[in-house]
């Protein structure tokens, strides 16, 4: 499964699947970050908006524009800020910004998804003011990102070939220490790291697995790529393999990788 593309563009299925999660995960995010108000931001890889709407709400921008190659998602994402703001259809790898531009560029589980980190570094940094705040933050897939640990678990025990897709071994940048390294090759100062946590709450069965039905990531796509006994297959082992609450519920832990480094 060479040259693997995963589908990331319809805006609503994705908010049902990851974008709810995605949400929670932003503000805790900016916590983090701690970063003063009146900030000219950058969101690149924007998705259909959690982080973006989060800086609104939360961090006082004097301005914010958001960037993704999804025209379906940048749709979505200036349907959800109200401020005044800049919103382009485009890649991180050539961004049509002037140089000195950004006090705060940040990026949401997107990271692990540029075709090529060196160059999207060296593209943040040339749109990055004097001492500007260079952050992003990755789901942790091969640790505690546990509903999707459940699934990918599960499929290779009915098809080891799904190894190929499975977020937890294509992305080794979702790693603390394979970030802090990537930042400091890119000669970024001040480079920190953390884990933020939030709990997935589900509230049944159904909830947990109609969001995989999407079509919308690397674990939706593979889904749809099996055969109506596969998938049910794949559907009851993972059903037994969990710990419901007495009400019916499913809590999981969700956790991203956070970094951050100054220019």
């Amino acid at each position: 499964m060479s040259g693997i593309k995963d589908k990331w563009n319809d805006g609503d299925p994705y908010e049902y699947f990851m974008g709810r999660w995605s949400s929670l995960m932003a503000l805790e995010f900016l916590k983090w970050l701690n970063v003063g108000s009146n900030k000219n931001w950058l969101d690149v890889g924007c998705g259909t908006g959690a982080l973006s709407e989060a800086i609104e709400l939360n961090c006082k921008p004097q301005k914010l524009t958001c960037i993704d190659p999804s025209e379906s998602f940048i749709e979505k994402v200036k349907r959800r800020i109200s401020i005044i703001g800049e919103f382009v259809v485009g890649g991180v790898d050539r961004m049509p910004f002037e140089n000195d531009c950004f006090d705060i560029i940040v990026s949401g589980l997107a990271l692990n998804f540029f075709p090529n980190l060196e160059i999207a570094l060296s593209e943040l940094k040339r749109v990055s003011k004097p001492n500007a705040v260079i952050a992003a933050y990755v789901w942790d897939y091969s640790g505690r990102m546990d509903f999707l640990r459940y699934f990918w678990d599960a499929a290779y025990q009915i098809d080891p070939k799904s190894r190929e897709l499975d977020e937890g071994l294509r992305f080794p940048i979702c790693n603390s220490d394979n970030l802090v390294k990537l930042f400091k090759h890119t000669k970024l100062k001040d480079v920190e790291s953390a884990h933020l946590d939030i709990d997935t709450i589900f509230k049944d069965f159904d909830d947990y697995w109609k969001p995989f039905l999407g079509l919308q990531g690397p674990a939706p796509s593979y889904l749809a790529s099996l055969n109506n006994r596969l998938q049910e297959d794949l559907k009851n082992i993972i059903k037994e393999r969990f710990q419901f609450e007495s009400d019916g519920s499913i809590k999981m832990l969700g956790r991203a990788i956070a970094i951050r480094g100054k220019c």
